[in-house]
């Protein structure tokens, strides 16, 4: 489990074909620190496993579906990208529940600046839409954030819009994003339980077992 407090940017530094998905390698000297095989990290709020690693970089899998739902495709060597590691138990919950489960990708579609902030519109799946609300959590390429603003629920195309303060436009991706540029989207886990338990029938009591 993760928070969306991301702890340092990182550096794609080699994208290599394995099976039918890909194995990357991040240069992340702080991720790397206290990391050991099998440990999670996450990589622009996807959970990936280590399977290797050097004094300042770490190496993983990425399955064909998680590359189908995430940012993740396509990726080549340079590319900018978040890192959170793992939570621990005694950790403290700094944003909110993530589990590093891309939901799917969205689309920047108007960036503000502010006088100290930024505000962000991001295009969201029509699928998605019910579960964004407005001043409620929302993980963008792995960020904590609050929804600051939502479409109506009719609109043509869904989004959501985010207000960025100093402090993540520097530490993280965020800060350069501009118009066009897709990024992940995880929804508040909170929110995805209830829409599957809303898509099933109320048992009557005493019902068969």
């Amino acid at each position: 489990m993760f928070t969306g407090i991301v702890e340092e940017l990182g550096t794609l530094t080699a994208v290599e074909p394995s099976g039918d998905g890909v194995r990357l390698t991040v240069r992340a000297p702080g991720a790397v620190t206290d990391a050991g095989h099998g440990d999670s990290i996450a990589v622009s709020g996807v959970c990936l496993t280590v399977v290797d690693q050097g004094p300042d970089w770490f190496t993983a899998d990425v399955m064909q579906q998680t590359l189908e739902m995430s940012t993740l495709a396509g990726a080549a060597p340079g590319r900018t990208v978040n890192i959170e590691r793992a939570t621990p138990a005694h950790g403290r919950l700094g944003g909110h529940i993530v589990q590093g489960h891309i939901d799917g990708t969205g689309t920047v579609v108007d960036v503000r600046p502010g006088e100290r902030w930024q505000v962000v519109r991001v295009a969201v799946p029509a699928h998605l839409a019910p579960l964004i609300v407005d001043k409620g959590s929302i993980a963008i390429d792995g960020v904590s954030l609050t929804v600051s603003a939502v479409s109506e629920p009719d609109a043509d195309q869904p989004w959501l819009e985010v207000s960025l303060i100093p402090e993540t436009l520097a530490a993280t991706t965020l800060g350069g994003a501009s118009v066009g540029d897709a990024v992940n989207l995880e929804t508040d886990i909170l929110a995805r339980h209830v829409q599957r338990l809303l898509a099933f029938p109320t048992p009557t009591e005493g019902g068969s077992r």
